[in-house]
């Protein structure tokens, strides 16, 4: 592929993984505009989100497969066409049922799109110079997705309507589509492999039952009978497939992709940040919204420093970085900085600290996670057999996706029981129940993210100890390692 074509490819990817990375946050801020038109109750709101982070959590390592199986380019095209489709239903959504139904597909059609895409980035770039400046942008994107859809989602709410937070997806679905036609090679593909079904029905309801239980935590709490059974069934079935795919033909996920210690350092380090970070989402908007007052784009645009650190760190110096010094000499200061910055997060009150502490914390969030997460990107895409980049770009995504799920129903929970003993041991005659309120969900916010910032730090001690590779792996090491085993069915 030529190189302009090459970078052109780039965009693509990137526009189609942007897509997938916004959507998990765009719909948040449309919630209550969604909840009052279609008439939702408060139980039932949170399948709005749900719907879509249980269907993409418990696909994923099948959508992996799928896009090794059948090819990277195909599986993208189909992912990106089913995508678009499902965001137009949602968006013409008469009632809940068929909003639920919709954002269900799309997590189907993701479970598609974003293993393809990562592994179509991990193959299209093999030359460590370039592979260096596509991952930069890569994780920036990654990176500053969810701030992005924030943003987004504040401007269509406000401006347009909840729907247009759906229907945007169309658009940008189409053009990645026709641009996936013109410049994406149709890419390998391996018909004398197998799906691995007993593995796919076990790792997919292993995860979806994870997913499932933690988000349930949030609203019937950890020691509800249906929580610990979801999770405990959830770990049963997933130590079942990994017994599986011993022992399978064609494994699901080859164990090669989890043996190799540079990619278990990244997979382990991006749960741990996903858990810490969207937790973190979460409560920023609460306190800029509910506390400070702001409105949806203000509180967007309040967000735009974090996306700003994103790409400096990414690209700047990450890339930058990634082929001079080992891995874990990025990942590690750039945890220590991001978890830096949770910490004065952690301490702001009821009056307003945008400029004194949210502020100078989200440049630090930012420079520190674009630095770590490019570099996790790259660890876990490289040195792995070009039949197997799908799997390898899938467990990644899973990572991102249970530690995503993880994090909000976790912190949530721990800001929930927080702010109730805070309002308990706090309330009494004189007292303003309004000051008290917001005293108390800070106070809950601010203990939540203190836990937050040692996620991170364990994800910083894990990344220093387990990543010790000397330069970040490139797919042509897999290719002098393992041979693609020649097809002779044709």
């Amino acid at each position: 592929m030529a190189d302009n074509r090459r970078w052109w490819a780039l965009v693509v990817i990137a526009l189609a993984q942007l897509m997938v990375v916004l959507d998990m946050t765009i719909v948040n801020i449309a919630l209550p505009s969604a909840q009052a038109a279609l008439h939702m109750s408060d139980g039932n709101r949170q399948w709005v989100i749900t719907a879509y982070t249980l269907a993409f959590g418990g696909l994923l390592l099948l959508g992996g497969r799928v896009a090794d199986l059948v090819g990277r380019r195909n599986t993208f095209v189909i992912g990106l066409l089913g995508f678009a489709a499902a965001s137009a239903l949602g968006g013409a959504a008469v009632n809940s049922g068929m909003l639920f139904g919709a954002r269900a597909l799309q997590g189907v059609f993701a479970a598609l799109l974003a293993p393809s895409a990562l592994s179509l980035l991990a193959t299209t770039f093999t030359d460590p110079k370039d592979r260096g400046k596509a991952f930069g942008i890569f994780g920036a994107i990654i990176g500053a997705g969810a701030a992005v859809g924030l943003l987004a989602g504040g401007f269509l709410t406000q401006y347009l309507n909840w729907r247009w937070c759906l229907y945007v997806n169309v658009p940008i679905a189409l053009v990645a589509f026709f641009g996936a036609l013109a410049l994406l090679a149709p890419g390998e593909r391996h018909p004398g492999g197998r799906l691995d079904v007993p593995g796919a029905l076990l790792g997919s309801a292993g995860m979806l039952s994870l997913v499932y239980g933690f988000s349930e935590a949030e609203s019937r709490g950890w020691r509800d009978g249906l929580v610990l059974t979801l999770l405990a069934g959830g770990v049963v079935l997933l130590a079942a497939f990994g017994l599986w795919q011993t022992r399978a033909r064609v494994p699901l996920l080859p164990m090669s992709v989890v043996k190799d210690r540079q990619r278990v350092g990244a997979f382990l380090t991006t749960l741990l940040v996903t858990i810490g970070m969207f937790g973190v989402f979460l409560f920023l908007t609460y306190y800029m919204q509910g506390v400070l007052g702001y409105s949806p784009v203000k509180t967007g645009v309040a967000y735009l420093p974090i996306t700003a650190g994103m790409i400096v760190g990414s690209t700047q110096i990450a890339a930058r970085g990634l082929n001079k010094v080992p891995p874990r000499l990025l990942m590690v200061p750039g945890l220590l900085v991001a978890a830096g910055a949770l910490a004065i997060i952690a301490q702001v009150g009821t009056e307003p600290a945008y400029a004194s502490h949210i502020l100078p914390g989200m440049l630090m969030l930012g420079l520190g996670m674009g630095t770590a997460m490019m570099t996790s990107v790259s660890l876990a895409t490289g040195s792995v057999a070009p039949r197997d980049s799908g799997a390898a770009s899938a467990t990644f995504n899973t990572a991102q996706q249970v530690g995503g799920s993880i994090g909000t129903a976790l912190l949530n929970t721990i800001a929930a029981t927080v702010t109730a003993r805070y309002l308990t041991a706090h309330a009494g005659p004189g007292v303003d129940p309004r000051s008290l309120q917001a005293e108390a969900s800070v106070h809950g916010f601010n203990v939540a993210t203190w836990w937050a910032m040692g996620s991170l730090l364990l994800a910083a001690t894990i990344a220093g100890v387990v990543v010790n590779a000397d330069r970040a792996p490139t797919p042509q090491t897999a290719q002098e390692r393992t041979p693609e085993p020649v097809d002779t069915t044709s």
